[in-house]
Formats: C-alpha cells, sequence, structure tokens
C-alpha cells in the first residue's frame, strides 16, 4: 500500500500523490520546540513520515495523536507504530477540539489546504488556533508550484490573520514535488 495507491482509491480524501520526503519531514519538525512539548497533534498524518519525525524528537513521557481521515492509512499508521506515546485517531481534523481533550503545543500537518473548500478550511484553522496553547507552533507544507495560485493565497492569508508570527522556510527541493514550510506561532 502506498500514497499513491490510496489516492488513485481515494482521492477526496488523500491529498498526496506521493509521500513527502524525510527532508521535507525534517523541516516541518525543526524549530517547533517538540523536545519541551507535551502534547502533539499531527492532522493527515497519511503513511506516517511526519509522524516518525515527530516521534523521533519527542520526549519519552510527551503525548502524540494523529487524526487521520482515510481509514486505510489510520488503520496502517496503527498497525505499523509501536510506540506508545502516539495515538491514532481515524477522524475529520474539524473534530480536532473535540478529538484531543487537552491543550496542545504543536500541531503538524500534512493537509492538502489548497483543495479544500475554504469553509473547512476556516473550521480547522479555527480547531487549530483553539487547541494551541499560548506560544504554540503550527506547521504545514505547500506545493512550490502552487504558491502562486489563489487557493493558496487565500490560505496564507488565513494564516497570517490567525497567528503573530508566520515564517516560511526556504524550499526543500529534495521533495517530490519540491515544496516548503509554514511556520506559526500562536499568541492569543
Amino acid at each position: 500500500m502506498s500514497i499513491t495507491a490510496e489516492f488513485l482509491r481515494r482521492p477526496l480524501m488523500t491529498g498526496a500523490v506521493a509521500a513527502s520526503s524525510r527532508r521535507l519531514a525534517y523541516a516541518m519538525t525543526e524549530s517547533i520546540g517538540l523536545e519541551k512539548a507535551r502534547l502533539v497533534v499531527e492532522l493527515g498524518p497519511g503513511t506516517g513520515v511526519f509522524t516518525d519525525a515527530i516521534l523521533a524528537r519527542l520526549a519519552p513521557d510527551a503525548r502524540l495523536v494523529a487524526i487521520e481521515l482515510n481509514p486505510v492509512l489510520a488503520a496502517r499508521l496503527s498497525a505499523t507504530r509501536r510506540d506508545t506515546r502516539l495515538t491514532v485517531i481515524r477522524g475529520s481534523a474539524a473534530e480536532l477540539t473535540a478529538t484531543v481533550g487537552g491543550p496542545a503545543d504543536a500541531v503538524v500537518s500534512g493537509l492538502p489546504w489548497t483543495v479544500m473548500p475554504r469553509e473547512q478550511r476556516r473550521l480547522i484553522l479555527d480547531a487549530v488556533t483553539e487547541v494551541l496553547t499560548p506560544g504554540g507552533h503550527f506547521t504545514t507544507f505547500a506545493y512550490l508550484h502552487a504558491a502562486w495560485t489563489p487557493p493558496a493565497r487565500h490560505f496564507t492569508a488565513d494564516l497570517a490573520r490567525r497567528f503573530s508570527r508566520l515564517e516560511r522556510s526556504t524550499v526543500v527541493w529534495a521533495n517530490l514535488p519540491p515544496a516548503f514550510v509554514h511556520r506559526a506561532t500562536h499568541t492569543p
């Protein structure tokens, strides 16, 4: 089972055609305080590339809650990761607040923001800001080739409205397609 096969089987539930690279996973998880986090949430873990990078940085007593909409990917992630810090939940990121059960120090997202309906995107971003602790971090990525499109520009504007600090990483060329990371800090 690959992310490509799941994309072909369920294109509306699976936003990526290819799995993200380890270099993108590193860029997604650096400089967001995962080493000191108590609770981290991952939205759209897919095949677990970001999951593994998060777990590599987490303290032994921290928790990672991964929320995956695709039932096949959620089951596969649960079956292949034996880390007691990880809880995989099959569900929607829009239900983040009810699902997590506490404030999160960081939210890492692999969701396909530019292909989802604008209202759904807003609901999820509202839930992210609601669940994040003051000073908490949110990271997600965008493909370089689509950065100029209206949905991508709207998404960046949505981030800028919700977060006090927004940064964009350098391009991760060792990803298919090349991508960059949005890093946002929550200050209510």
